[in-house]
């Protein structure tokens, strides 16, 4: 089954995008996959702390989602798989679409001038190698707005 590929990172246009993403597999009959990246953390003096702090970051990250993912259970019957790496977020992300099956890839673009560093690679330099297509959501959509374009 072909799945759109969710980026989630603690920002409301990847919430947005996520509610879009859902209501869309509803109405294709595809799958769900909400991928986020635990970014290394700035160097720490001990290797230890660094990697505490990298995982609070991630239980933290999969909290927020379970509770998203709740949710859209609720309202749209598809339950996203969730999926957690460590590392730079365009390899991570690079990498999860060359293994396959991605129908889409659905990315949340921030309001104002800067859309974010993953929405201006995909849909900049990195946009032309890409085996599928990016959807751009943009942040400031409302749910009635997501739920007519889906």
């Amino acid at each position: 089954m072909q799945t759109y590929l969710v980026i989630m990172k603690d920002a409301p246009e990847a919430k947005v995008a996520l509610r879009f993403a859902a209501r869309r597999a509803a109405k294709t009959d595809r799958a769900v996959e909400v991928l986020a990246v635990v970014e290394p953390q700035e160097f720490v003096q001990w290797g230890g702390v660094q990697a505490a702090m990298e995982e609070e970051e991630r239980v933290r990250l999969e909290a927020q989602i379970a509770s998203l993912i709740g949710q859209l259970v609720e309202e749209t019957g598809t339950a996203p798989k969730l999926t957690v790496k460590q590392g730079d977020p365009i390899k991570a992300i690079r990498e999860r679409i060359a293994e396959g099956d991605i129908a889409a890839l659905v990315l949340g673009a921030a309001e104002g001038a800067n859309p974010g560093p993953i929405v201006k690679h995909f849909t900049g330099e990195g946009a032309g190698d890409l085996p599928c297509p990016v959807l751009l959501i943009p942040g400031a959509m409302t749910d009635e707005q997501v739920e007519s374009l889906s």
